[in-house]
């Protein structure tokens, strides 16, 4: 597979609760690549916690930071980097993107609700007035048309487990990837 994707880096985008982290470090496994998590490397470079960034600096300057963290990745190449789930609302990390191949993680509201029913760590799940199925519509409603702009997108049912993602993943890359004409421009060559 590696002779196929050239060392072209995989960025995973998606809603949070899709599984992206879990997903990326075994993609990462079967590919040989190295893994990163954006949100963990925010934690790290910010000695915060994401909670905590958003409570004392606020969502902007948590977008400032993880589109840092993009630009310094995207210039990395046999990497699987999972995303924040808004990484894709700042224009500029587009740029970053396309340095890779963008997988969006798809998966059904019901099944994010699911998962994160008790998860008390996302800042933008923490709003008391909504109820947590209409938060993430709201939010999925902001961001599909962006996430659509992947080259590659997976359809996440409850009873995949993560391996089923990974092969699907690994099954599908190659219809995108039939020659280096569909490469990132600086991989062509």
């Amino acid at each position: 597979m590696d002779d196929l994707l050239k060392g072209v880096s995989v960025f995973l985008i998606g809603m949070m609760g899709t599984g992206k982290t879990t997903v990326g470090q075994l993609l990462a496994q079967r590919l040989g690549y190295h893994f990163f998590d954006t949100d963990g490397l925010i934690v790290k470079v910010t000695q915060k916690s994401i909670r905590d960034l958003f409570a004392t600096e606020g969502e902007a300057a948590f977008r400032e930071v993880e589109s840092q963290i993009l630009a310094e990745l995207s210039a990395y190449k046999k990497s699987v980097i999972a995303t924040g789930g808004g990484a894709v609302l700042k224009s500029e990390n587009w740029g970053y993107l396309h340095h890779g191949l963008i997988i969006w993680l798809d998966s059904p509201i019901s099944l994010l609700c699911q998962r994160l029913q008790e998860d008390q760590t996302r800042p933008l799940l923490q709003d008391t007035e909504t109820d947590l199925e209409a938060r993430l519509d709201a939010l999925m409603d902001e961001r599909r048309g962006l996430y659509a702009q992947g080259d590659l997108q997976i359809s996440i049912k409850p009873h995949h487990a993560p391996e089923d993602i990974v092969a699907k993943i690994l099954e599908r890359i190659p219809t995108i990837l039939k020659s280096s004409a569909n490469l990132p421009d600086h991989e062509a060559n």
